[in-house]
């Protein structure tokens, strides 16, 4: 039986740190996140650790 499954409202997405893709500094700060496409429908912004730079940096939506 090949029945089929509704799309779910939860999805992955990627984060990346905006102050080191605009420093011009070599490596990216990526995070893996799950959002609600229903309650957050726009692009997400989040506070996250950049080890890079070693602090914390805002990370935006990717894709």
């Amino acid at each position: 039986m090949a029945s089929k499954k509704a799309k779910g409202n939860r999805v992955q997405v990627v984060l990346e740190c905006t102050e080191m893709k605009n420093s011009g500094l070599p490596g990216t700060s990526r995070y893996v996140t799950t959002k609600n496409r229903k309650n957050t429908p726009e692009r997400m912004e989040l506070k996250k650790y950049n080890p890079i730079l070693k602090k914390m940096t805002l990370h935006k939506e990717i894709k």
